[in-house]
């Protein structure tokens, strides 16, 4: 397999934390969104929307290319089932890609650079606030949805689609968003459970072959 991601893009860690967690090796191959790598005809070829990630692989023998973090995640679960990242109960795992699916629609793409360019350059309003506003508003609806099943981790016990997205976008809001992280007690405890995972260390946007040597000495 090979991984086309970047090393802080939201949508290519949610799939590090798949592809760690399910111990599957790949080869990964930085698309550097800084310098619009990702507008290049090339990449293009890969995936007509210019985003990251998209992850190359054989299926039934065959070669095949998906983009989208939650359907590669939804893909990788279905061919490699264990460890799983779904919970067997199904309003459960329903539950997951809810909580799954508040971040990675209902927050992440209202912050993507384009966006912000956007209301920044278009719109010319407070891009900083726009993005702040957008991320508390998820953040405040994660907090009351997760509290309802969270264990160790988001929903029961063990780590599952709704840790893959939620890790990320607390990460952003924190760290590039300036949002302040101390009323969201539950989300903060299921972060640090997941921070003593494996998995999820290797996946951290700090510990990426294409994260900067001043991000990796923070």
């Amino acid at each position: 397999m090979t991984l086309y991601g970047f090393w802080r893009s939201s949508a290519t860690w949610r799939v590090r934390i798949a592809l760690a967690h399910k111990g599957l090796r790949f080869d990964y191959v930085p698309v550097n969104l800084g310098t619009g790598e990702h507008h290049r005809p090339e990449f293009h070829a890969k995936n007509p929307m210019g985003s990251v990630p998209v992850l190359e692989l054989d299926v039934g023998g065959r070669p095949r290319r998906l983009a989208e973090s939650l359907a590669i995640l939804e893909l990788l679960e279905e061919l490699h089932p264990e460890p799983p990242l779904l919970p067997k109960d199904s309003f459960l795992r329903a539950r997951a890609r809810q909580i799954a699916l508040v971040a990675a629609s209902g927050i992440q793409p209202l912050q993507n650079t384009s966006v912000r360019l956007y209301v920044e350059q278009t719109m010319h309003a407070d891009a900083a606030a726009w993005i702040r506003h957008w991320n508390v508003r998820g953040l405040d609806a994660l907090e009351k949805l997760v509290g309802e099943t969270a264990g160790r981790f988001a929903v029961g016990d063990a780590p599952s689609f709704a840790d893959a997205c939620l890790v990320p976008q607390l990460y952003f809001a924190s760290q590039r968003a300036g949002v302040d992280l101390a009323p969201y007690p539950t989300l903060r405890a299921i972060d640090a459970a997941c921070a003593r995972l494996p998995a999820f260390a290797a996946a951290h946007a700090k510990n990426q072959p294409d994260t900067p040597a001043d991000v990796r000495s923070v």
